[in-house]
């Protein structure tokens, strides 16, 4: 059997699911702390973006690994999600909360709806940030600055004034709570997919996965809440 039939294979879609679920959920939490770097200052933040971009090839090869990553998870969850709803063509609407092993819960039959979401976010964010004022292919004189005699992109103004707005602020909160829910069922599914625990460990993974996901989410959202608000 081909290593392709293998990963198309129900088990595989899962360990391929929850492979790069774990790495993606790795990458969210690291980019959350550094995104924490704004109470530090906004030239301690736009010093810790500086030095990403530094890291040229580096930086590619990883955002590309982040990009098959991304890719490779959603078209797995999708197909994973396709074939549960041809298994019950019912549909989820008649099922309630179990909890249990199965865990079945609100967060585990909203996945691949919350998981598109974040999708689409995440390809927006890009746009924004990344890709906005000062960033490449969009070179601003107004969003650079020097520090210790270094030019760099003054990304801090940037995000400043996009937490300005009261519609970015309170989408950008609602999108990091759905990655809340997201989180709380997909840490554990991707742990019991990869046959890394017990049964009997499963409620405390849960429990533990879904507060890493609060704690991942309320990371995000208080910088951006800060700024808005006029403490940052």
């Amino acid at each position: 059997m081909s290593l392709l039939t293998n990963l198309n294979s129900p088990i595989g879609k899962k360990l391929v699911t929850g492979i790069t679920g774990l790495g993606l959920t790795i990458f969210v939490l690291m980019h959350m702390i550094g995104n924490l770097s704004m109470f530090s200052g906004d030239d301690a933040y736009n010093e810790y973006a500086h030095f990403l971009a530094s890291l040229g090839p580096l930086l590619y090869a990883v955002e590309a690994g982040l990009v098959l990553f991304f890719l490779a998870h959603a078209v797995n969850g999708v197909k994973i999600w396709m074939g549960k709803r041809k298994a019950r063509p019912q549909g989820y609407a008649v099922y309630k909360s179990a909890g249990g092993p199965s865990m079945q819960s609100s967060s585990s039959r909203s996945m691949i709806i919350t998981g598109i979401i974040l999708l689409v976010f995440t390809v927006f964010h890009l746009i924004s940030f990344k890709f906005g004022s000062g960033g490449p292919g969009n070179a601003d004189a107004a969003y650079l600055t020097t520090i210790d005699g270094v030019e760099m992109r003054d990304l801090a103004k940037l995000v400043r004034e996009k937490f300005a707005l009261p519609w970015y602020t309170i989408g950008y909160t609602a999108i990091m709570l759905l990655l809340v829910t997201h989180l709380r069922h997909g840490i554990w599914s991707a742990l019991q997919s990869l046959g890394a625990m017990r049964p009997s460990l499963s409620p405390a993974v849960y429990t533990i996965g879904g507060l890493l996901g609060l704690g991942i989410g309320l990371g995000f959202i208080v910088m951006p809440l800060a700024l808005f608000f006029g403490w940052l």
